[in-house]
């Protein structure tokens, strides 16, 4: 799985369908996954249909991420596939940012 590339990044979004909207290639930002969170189906619904609550995995993973020329996020994914939710955490376990990773 290559761990870099580009993505449109949204401030505070709500729900995964708030990543999932169309924008021009030039608004994307160059991205690379500086770590890994594997969530269970179940977890990973409820993760990506309320991202406004705070969250231990990102509190607990998030410290190396951060946005600069290169984001480096987090990438939060459903055990056993290949798309997911690219994460800047603010406040420590708060989604700050985020961008959908299409497999």
């Amino acid at each position: 799985m290559d761990m870099t590339g580009h993505g449109y990044f949204i401030r505070h979004p709500r729900t995964i369908e708030d990543l999932k909207v169309l924008h021009l290639t030039e608004a994307e930002r160059p991205y690379r996954v500086v770590a890994e969170v594997v969530l269970s189906a179940i977890d990973y619904e409820n993760f990506v249909t309320d991202m406004m609550v705070d969250r231990q995995f990102i509190e607990d993973r998030g410290q190396a991420c951060r946005r600069g020329d290169i984001w480096d996020c987090l990438f939060v994914h459903r055990r056993g596939r290949e798309d997911g939710v690219l994460v800047i955490p603010e406040d420590g376990c708060f989604v700050g940012w985020a961008a959908y990773r299409w497999a």
